[in-house]
């Protein structure tokens, strides 16, 4: 403790009180790790705009309190960009650019997951206790959503 009125600094075990950790080297292809910065008060996660994220964000969405059977998202956009972030429980997510599909879990806050446009994605199996957070390339369009697969098909497969 230091000061008047004294504040915690540290503890005496810990070696270094105030550390930032390099983003996950163990994060799966597809997804993108995100700088966390520690201390003995916890973890924060610092995302700059622009810089962090693949492109700058012109639209920020919470997903929350969504029954576990209920799936989410089963959609593309033919220009916006997402960015997924799980800040809380956990979602499985599913990536489809019309070629190739791939399943992640996101329940670790500092992985964020980037569907480009003209990515089919279907968020399920959310946990009770699950927030996710949606940034977005552009403001909401109508027009810019894919919501009949087939039809997503046949535009990306040209």
């Amino acid at each position: 403790m230091v000061g008047n009125p004294a504040r915690i600094v540290g503890y005496a075990e810990t070696a270094n009180p105030t550390a930032s950790k390099p983003p996950t080297a163990t994060a799966p292809e597809g997804i993108t790790p995100l700088r966390t910065v520690s201390d003995i008060r916890g973890d924060l996660l610092p995302i700059d705009l622009p810089g962090d994220l693949p492109f700058a964000p012109q639209r920020v969405f919470f997903v929350h309190g969504v029954p576990s059977k209920e799936v989410r998202g089963e959609h593309a956009h033919r220009q916006c960009e997402q960015f997924l972030v799980c800040l809380t429980g956990s979602v499985s997510c599913i990536v489809d650019d019309g070629t190739s599909r791939n399943e992640y879990v996101l329940d670790d806050p500092s992985l964020g997951l980037h569907m480009p446009a003209m990515t089919w994605g279907t968020q399920y199996d959310y946990s009770p206790d699950a927030v996710l957070v949606v940034f977005a390339s552009r403001p909401y369009e109508d027009a810019d959503y894919i919501r009949d697969y087939e039809q997503f098909l046949a535009l990306a497969k040209g």
